[in-house]
């Protein structure tokens, strides 16, 4: 999923025995920690400048769910959970857990990894505080044009921490471009003339860049909760703020629909309860939760359903100063995830870089976008970033078969349905668009919609794509 956290060296993944370069992979036990049932793990050793491939190298922690079918096998599914950011060495056997169809599992020997600088595949560090990962991804919500000069300087602290960093000579090279190769990499090493691919969120970009890069060595490839063709750039982080417009009527008519919150009889009085509790907190902290911890836990607890009780439970004991519920625990490995974060998205896009222009955007969400939009205006690291881009962004365009299938929540808050069809639009007859009348982040398998759910399982498993681009409705109880 993307990462949107809004509270606050070298591989040791497996033995060296089974790393592998690009000959053929030896599947061996996962690490102690890996829990999944049914996983096999390896190492692959690439490049860490591909520009260099006879240079200094990583090992890349990948995973593999095997068929247990090899009659109706027919390839491999790479797979991204993605981030950026997001370790993937265990979302083979999520997958599965979450409900990935038998047909799918039969067909594919589901491929997870952990993305170059993270996890266990060379992490890299920005040695952020305790304080700092408490921060999360957001800028604090922004009432003045000085309030984005302070933040400004507590992003260049950042960046200058990344440069650093003892991992600061990987930072040129952590890039989507760069996953992508290594993703060509262990489809060679997997012995595989082309893969498959499904991915979430951020992996949406990294599946565009593999199929814009390498276009004839993808098979079905299936993007998940979509980015815009720019990626995880200035764009996307602006177009939370719309996400959240889009995905907080559904929060507002869940609470009406339970008085019981005290949050408000109808959806107009939720909305109001927030931008009063909103302001109260930017005024006066309440246990902890300022206006910016409180608009990011909103937007955060709306990825899904399930979330929305533990949400109206949170504003209710904000509202009365009572004892706040327990809190999901923070990631064991949030540093690395907040500090890879911080790599791929400055290396992939080039980002606005004066201070004057992140006041102006400022200005204009908060108005656009007044829930969370003078907080994802926001200026971050990426405006001080401390290195030239090794290449330019990888531009996603038409050419190449016709073999994507993009499904996409209508109301979704992390991927917004406009960054989707402008994605759609960038790929022109290469891709098809499903859309399930429903809201959160995450379709398939995770999603209730069996109509788009039907449609990525057909398309992983026969290569039919519907004919169209296709809406699919809301359905009772999904």
């Amino acid at each position: 999923m993307a990462v949107a956290v809004a509270v606050p060296g070298a591989s040791a993944a497996v033995p060296d025995s089974a790393r592998v370069g690009p000959g053929p992979v030896r599947w061996g036990p996962c690490p102690e920690d890996v829990t999944a049932p049914g996983l096999e793990c390896s190492t692959l050793d690439v490049p860490l400048d591909h520009r260099r491939p006879e240079g200094r190298r990583i090992g890349i922690a990948i995973s593999r769910l095997a068929s247990e079918n090899p009659s109706q096998r027919r390839g491999v599914l790479v797979t991204n959970p993605g981030g950026p950011g997001g370790a993937g060495l265990e979302y083979p056997a999520v997958l599965a857990g979450a409900g990935l169809p038998r047909e799918v599992l039969d067909s594919y020997d589901v491929i997870g990894f952990d993305p170059r600088g993270v996890g266990r595949s060379a992490p890299v560090t920005c040695d952020l505080t305790r304080e700092q990962q408490y921060r999360g991804n957001f800028a604090p919500y922004a009432h003045t044009p000085a309030d984005v000069a302070r933040e400004a300087r507590y992003a260049r602290t950042v960046a200058k921490q990344c440069a650093a960093s003892r991992t600061a000579s990987a930072l040129p090279h952590i890039t989507t471009a760069n996953t992508a190769r290594d993703m060509d990499r262990l489809r060679a090493a997997l012995g595989e003339p082309k893969l498959s691919y499904l991915g979430h969120s951020y992996g949406t970009q990294l599946g565009a860049v593999y199929a814009t890069m390498f276009p004839n060595r993808g098979d079905r490839v299936v993007l998940d909760s979509n980015l815009g063709p720019g990626g995880y750039d200035v764009t996307a982080m602006r177009s939370f703020g719309r996400g959240l417009e889009d995905r907080f009527p559904d929060f507002a008519a869940f609470a009406a629909a339970h008085p019981g919150y005290g949050l408000g009889s109808t959806p107009e009085q939720v909305t109001a309860k927030f931008f009063e509790l909103a302001k109260r907190l930017d005024e006066k902290p309440v246990r902890g939760i300022d206006g910016t911890a409180f608009r990011g836990v909103t937007f955060e607890r709306l990825y899904a359903d399930a979330l929305m009780p533990g949400l109206a439970e949170l504003w209710r004991a904000i509202d009365r100063d009572t004892a706040l519920p327990p809190s999901p625990p923070l990631p064991a490995n949030l540093e690395n995830l907040l500090a890879a974060r911080h790599y791929v998205i400055c290396n992939d896009s080039r980002w606005p870089r004066t201070v004057r222009e992140y006041q102006r955007n400022v200005a204009v969400d908060r108005l656009r976008y007044p829930m969370i939009g003078a907080s994802t205006a926001g200026i971050g690291p990426c405006a001080f970033w401390p290195t030239e881009r090794a290449e330019p962004p990888v531009r996603i365009g038409d050419r190449g078969p016709s073999n994507v299938l993009m499904v996409q929540n209508e109301r979704d808050p992390g991927t917004p349905l406009t960054g989707a069809r402008e994605l759609r639009r960038a790929f022109g007859q290469r891709a098809t668009l499903v859309t399930a009348d429903q809201g959160g982040h995450g379709v398939y398998p995770f999603g209730g919609n069996t109509c788009a759910n039907d449609a990525a399982t057909a398309f992983l498993t026969t290569g039919q794509r519907p004919a169209r681009d296709q809406a699919c409705p809301a359905e009772p109880g999904a």
